[in-house]
């Protein structure tokens, strides 16, 4: 409980109110305004570390798009070299099988029968009198012994032309 003060001693007490009061302003100011200071300071600094933050996922950012547009681009790159690959294997496909029917149909022809000779001496020649010579159904022969085979069917023939002059050949369909 508080006990009242004469009129005298409130009149003598009224300055040191007064002053107490003014430190007591001068100091909640002094504190406030360092912590407006401390604010702005805190302030400042956040805005500055999310600028760098920002600018840091930018890079980022920047950084993986070049990444994924290069990784689209070699994508794109390899479907398209796979592509080139297959259309030329069809246009090589497409050739052999040409080249094999036209030689096959030499079979029709009035020179077979002459050329299949000249194949069955060549079978025996090179594996020997003994050789079991077959007409292959496609043309030509195929040779054999026990340890030993030869295949001159004219599958076989064009096969090897084309095997042998397949660069060559390729430039027929390569832009």
């Amino acid at each position: 409980m508080r006990a009242s003060l004469t009129a005298e001693a409130e009149e003598a007490l009224a300055p040191v109110r007064a002053r107490l009061l003014a430190d007591a302003q001068a100091a909640a100011e002094a504190v406030l305004g360092a912590a407006v200071e401390d604010a702005d300071a805190m302030s400042k600094d956040a805005e500055s570390r999310a600028a760098a933050i920002l600018a840091e996922a930018r890079e980022q950012g920047a950084a993986d798009a070049m990444a994924a547009r290069r990784a689209v681009r070699a994508q794109a790159r390899r479907a398209a070299r796979a592509r080139d690959l297959s259309a030329r294997r069809q246009c090589w496909e497409e050739l052999r099988r040409q080249v094999v029917r036209g030689v096959e149909d030499l079979r029709r022809t009035a020179a077979y029968p002459s050329l299949r000779g000249r194949l069955t001496l060549r079978a025996r020649h090179l594996l020997g009198p003994d050789a079991r010579i077959t007409e292959v159904p496609g043309g030509g022969v195929i040779g054999e012994t026990r340890n030993r085979r030869v295949d001159l069917s004219l599958a076989a023939f064009a096969q090897h032309v084309l095997d042998r002059h397949g660069a060559e050949l390729e430039e027929l369909w390569t832009p």
